[in-house]
């Protein structure tokens, strides 16, 4: 039995850094961008809980 390609899970896009585009379809410029996007999210996210973890840590020793 022959898999159907439209149910299999879709990958997400991968993007790498100076990578050339001339061949990348505007919907997958549009995908690697959402992804981006999410990742920015996220790695903000990580950098002011690890903020905010100093910050309880100064004023913890500052007593």
């Amino acid at each position: 039995m022959a898999e159907d390609p439209d149910e299999k899970p879709r990958e997400k896009p991968e993007h790498k850094i100076g990578e050339k585009l001339d061949e990348v379809s505007v919907a997958e410029l549009d995908a690697r961008i959402a992804l981006l996007r999410e990742e920015i999210a996220r790695l903000e996210a990580a950098r002011d809980a690890k903020r905010a973890a100093q910050a309880a840590a100064d004023a913890f020793f500052k007593k």
